[in-house]
């Protein structure tokens, strides 16, 4: 049983010295746009060559790969679902997003990890939406982790950070 400390940052996921920070990844794993792309460009040429050999990743499923030259040791790499009105299993997906990749990060002794905002840039989930799956779910399963000391929510926007910070206020 843990107590992990959860918080929130505004900052570029990029820059973290952290055990891990999740990739909001496509399928394929091999790079795109938004976190993805600025994630692969700030490891190296490495990453990409690592996520080849992973062969792809289902809808909220997480694999990892060393960080390469990026600050953070480990990079974990979740699919998060696109937005198609709610109706399509997209909030247990999401949330599957943030409860593999703790458990993955448990299963390596990952102590601290950092979560961009998941699926709600091209995948174009709602950010308040977005944001209650992920806090419920990270505060739900935190308790049970036995090696992560250290959950951050990074948001790139200073408006998800304090839609973040109010829900982390309100589940406290």
């Amino acid at each position: 049983m843990n107590n992990a400390h959860i918080s929130v940052i505004q900052a570029d996921i990029t820059t973290l010295a952290l055990d891990a920070i999740v990739n909001a990844a496509n399928k394929s794993l091999l790079g795109g746009g938004g976190v993805d792309g600025a994630i692969h460009r700030a490891a190296g040429p490495e990453l990409l060559s690592a996520c080849i050999a992973l062969r792809g990743c289902n809808t909220g499923e997480a694999k990892m790969t060393s960080g390469y030259l990026l600050p953070a040791r480990h990079v974990i790499h979740t699919v998060g679902p696109v937005w198609h009105g709610g109706t399509h299993g997209e909030a247990e997906l999401l949330a599957a997003c943030y409860r593999h990749s703790l458990e993955l990060a448990d299963v390596h002794q990952i102590r601290s990890i950092a979560f961009p905002c998941i699926a709600t840039g091209v995948y174009a989930y709602p950010h308040q939406q977005a944001a209650q799956i992920a806090v419920a779910t990270v505060a739900d399963i935190a308790p049970t982790l036995s090696h992560v000391e250290k959950i951050i929510f990074c948001c790139f926007h200073a408006e998800d950070a304090a839609l973040y910070q109010s829900l982390l206020k309100t589940e406290n």
